[in-house]
C-alpha cells in the first residue's frame, strides 16, 4: 500500500454511519496529533515525537477494530482513515527530511500516492478504497522507518543528557541512523513502483474497455 492502502478488503461495510463514531474520533486524534509530529521532530523534543508516535500507532490499531465491532465501517470511514494515514507519515517524513535524517524526496511521494490511490479507487464518489499488497507494505514502513528514526534519536538524547558514553550503544545507534536513511531511499522507490503499478493496471483496464 502507501499508508492508505491498509484498508482490509473483508471489512463490513455499514448502510449508515455517523461521522461522530468513536472510530472516526479516534481518527481525528491521529490527524490532530500530526502539526504535533511534525513541531516535535524539528525542534528536537524527541521523546515527545516518540510519544506522539506511540499515541497515533495505537489509535490507528484501535479505530479499525471499534468500527468493525460496532459496525460503524463506511466507506468514507475508510476514506478518512487513509488520509490522516497519509498526512501523519509524510508530515513525519517531511519533519526528518527538515533536520536531514532523511531525503527530501519521500514526503511529497507519499502524498502524491494517496492521491493517485484515491482518484484510482473512485473513493470521492463513495467507492471502497482498492488496496494492493506492495501499497500495504509501504503504510506499514513508512510508520516503521518514523518510529526508528525517533526512537533511535531519543536514546541518542537520553545518553547524551546523562553523559553515558558505551561505544557499542552509540555505534548501533550510528548503524540504525544509516539504516534509517537507507530505508527512506527504499521506500521511495518502492512507492514509485506501486504508483507505476496503478497506473499500468488503470491503463490496462481502459484498454479491455472497463
Amino acid at each position: 500500500m502507501n499508508p492508505q492502502d491498509r484498508s482490509s478488503s473483508h471489512h463490513q461495510i455499514a448502510t449508515h454511519s455517523s461521522f461522530f463514531s468513536a472510530a472516526n474520533s479516534l481518527t481525528m486524534a491521529r490527524l490532530l496529533s500530526a502539526p504535533l509530529l511534525g513541531w516535535s521532530i524539528t525542534k528536537g523534543y524527541w521523546w515527545l515525537a516518540a510519544a506522539t508516535m506511540c499515541v497515533a500507532i495505537a489509535s490507528d490499531v484501535f479505530d479499525g477494530m471499534l468500527a468493525r465491532r460496532r459496525n460503524t465501517a463506511s466507506a468514507f470511514g475508510g476514506f478518512f482513515d487513509h488520509a490522516t494515514d497519509a498526512i501523519f507519515v509524510s508530515t513525519g517524513a517531511w519533519a526528518l527530511a527538515a533536520v536531514n535524517l532523511i531525503n527530501p524526496w519521500l514526503w511529497p511521494f507519499i502524498g502524491l500516492a494517496f492521491i493517485q490511490y484515491s482518484l484510482d479507487s473512485n473513493s470521492l464518489r463513495g467507492q471502497r478504497l482498492r488496496t494492493s499488497k506492495l501499497g500495504k507494505y509501504n503504510g506499514i514502513g513508512y510508520y516503521a522507518l518514523i518510529s526508528t528514526a525517533v526512537g533511535c534519536q531519543a536514546l541518542a538524547s537520553l545518553f547524551a543528557l546523562s553523559g553515558t558514553h558505551v561505544p557499542l550503544l552509540y555505534g548501533l545507534l550510528s548503524l540504525l541512523h544509516n539504516a534509517v536513511a537507507m530505508a527512506a531511499w527504499c521506500l521511495l522507490a518502492s512507492t514509485v513502483i506501486s504508483m507505476l503499478d496503478r497506473l499500468r493496471h488503470l491503463v490496462t483496464q481502459r484498454a479491455n474497455g472497463h
